[in-house]
């Protein structure tokens, strides 16, 4: 087999990954559902692959296979830290929202229990982010 058929191989099955997982990600379902189905197909790629009988193709794309699955896992974090962050702002602006309600119209018991909720919502957000952040790196 010449090289042109080897890169005509490594060209079609690498074209039907990007196209596999075009439509997987651009599928209407839920985010974890759309990942979960993705990693499938490349799993079921990656076996496929192995099962080539030309060794440099095979290792090609093992290799960008591999390098596919190291780019969405750093998409995931990527995204769920921006989320993360975003949750953590709208529950600081809630948690302090009910406080200020609870000084305007509670008692004195109203005005302790909302304060010490948005002090362990504050705890929580700055928690979650940190620990995606340390998560990241």
């Amino acid at each position: 087999m010449g090289k042109g058929t080897g890169k005509f191989i490594a060209g079609a099955v690498a074209g039907a990954a990007v196209g596999a997982a075009a439509g997987v990600l651009f599928a209407p379902k839920s985010g974890s559902e759309t990942r979960r189905e993705l990693k499938e197909k490349i799993d079921e790629l990656y076996e496929k692959v192995k099962d080539v009988k030309l060794s440099d193709i095979t290792e090609s794309l093992q290799r960008k296979i591999d390098e596919l699955r190291a780019e969405l896992n750093d998409l995931d974090k990527e995204k769920i830290l921006k989320v993360a962050r975003k949750k953590a702002d709208e529950v600081k602006k809630k948690s302090q929202e009910i406080y200020e309600l609870a000084l305007e119209k509670g008692n004195a018991a109203l005005q302790a229990t909302a304060k010490e909720v948005r002090a362990k919502a504050l705890s929580v957000a700055k928690d979650t982010v940190d620990r995606l952040e340390k998560a990241e790196k």
